[in-house]
């Protein structure tokens, strides 16, 4: 593994990124609320990256991006590049057909066990499976036996947590170290002296389990709210885990509704916090725990170019958040070759983009900040 010196997204993506609230940083494209319009979706909707809407709207900013860029020219053609088959894979499913594209994916997971890149059809197009991510390196050949032709009539698409960031089975343990750190930090400061690291801990690992995912939606605000409703002493692990297998718990709005039938028993210090949560939870906001999102920005960005340039590749894969080389070699190659590079992030804007104290002490968005390139 080598170090290729300090550099950050924006090098190869520029500001053409979206975050989870699908609202543009580029000032080039429009709104999404523009976008909702012109498609005839409902107004408010912040889509899912799985669904067809989210296809909708990014196949969208991709058009709007191209004509920005290069007019009278269009998309023929779709590349992705991605960490997990289902998720971008149906991502770039619904994007092909939304766009009337045929598709090119790649699906990087590094593993101990090296193995030949399995080439698969997915919902009528292309896939590998790589679990190295060296083999992105063979996706220019396999684009060229596919007919595929890099240049300004392709959209690549690259996802950026786990992928462009924090390759997964590589240094995507660094992202969520963050994330739980952030999580851990945001209750303790609410819990103050009551807050028990080691229960909060147990509580975290038992619930961030894929046979809780019904009850928390996987989604790590309705965790966080959890944690720290247990931490408050309201609700003990073993009673809340048997109401959730007994079929008395088997929503999160079910229980936060529970605890505000009975806010008066919570800790005075925590029913402002409480009610903030509510309110955005009945609002439809997928990122009701603010002050945890923006802790969570915090601890990323604490974690990317945080070690000298002289520091071991394996110690940089273990403690700092980096990019992975071979996404930006190739990628670059692409934008010269003409290709229209754009970013997804399906991480919440708010652990994505630093709050306003932040920014105006010089912090930048994640894609912004420079750190470490490693790769082989």
């Amino acid at each position: 593994m080598k170090n290729y010196g300090r550099t950050s997204i924006y090098e190869f993506l520029g500001d053409r990124v979206v975050y989870r609230n699908l609202s543009p940083l580029d000032p080039t494209l429009p709104s999404l609320a523009d976008i909702c319009r012109l498609a005839g979706l409902p107004e408010g909707l912040i889509p899912r990256k799985s669904s067809p809407e989210y296809a909708r709207v990014v196949a969208e900013f991709l058009r709007c991006a191209r004509r920005a860029d290069a007019p009278g020219t269009s998309i023929e053609r779709l590349i992705y590049l991605g960490d997990t088959r289902m998720n971008d894979g149906t991502a770039f499913a619904n994007l092909c057909r939304e766009g009337g594209w045929p598709g090119l994916a790649f699906i990087g997971d590094e593993k101990d066990n090296p193995a030949p890149v399995v080439v698969t059809e997915w919902e009528g197009q292309t896939m590998c499976l790589a679990n190295h991510w060296s083999a992105l390196y063979e996706l220019d050949e396999l684009a060229r036996q596919r007919g595929f032709t890099l240049d300004e009539h392709t959209a690549v698409v690259i996802d950026l947590d786990k992928t462009a960031l924090g390759a997964r089975g590589r240094n995507d343990h660094v992202i969520d170290r963050a994330r739980v750190l952030a999580l851990m930090r945001t209750v303790e400061g609410l819990l103050g002296d009551v807050f028990d690291p080691e229960a909060f801990q147990t509580a975290y690992d038992h619930l961030n389990r894929p046979e809780y995912h019904p009850f928390t939606a996987d989604n790590q605000d309705y965790l966080a709210y959890i944690c720290l409703i247990l931490g408050s002493g309201q609700y003990s692990l073993e009673t809340l885990q048997a109401e959730i297998k007994s079929g008395g718990l088997t929503t999160f709005a079910q229980f936060i509704t529970q605890v505000d039938s009975r806010i008066d028993s919570l800790p005075a210090n925590l029913r402002d916090i409480h009610t903030s949560i509510y309110d955005y939870v009945r609002q439809g906001d997928p990122t009701p725990f603010k002050s945890f999102r923006y802790n969570e920005y915090r601890a990323t960005a604490e974690r990317m170019g945080c070690l000298s340039d002289d520091t071991p590749a394996s110690e940089l894969l273990k403690e700092e958040l980096v990019i992975t080389q071979e996404v930006r070699q190739l990628v670059l190659r692409w934008r010269e070759q003409g290709a229209l590079l754009f970013g997804l992030s399906d991480k919440p804007d708010e652990a994505a983009l630093p709050p306003p104290d932040l920014a105006a002490q010089g912090y930048q968005p994640i894609h912004r900040i420079e750190t470490h390139a490693l790769g082989e």
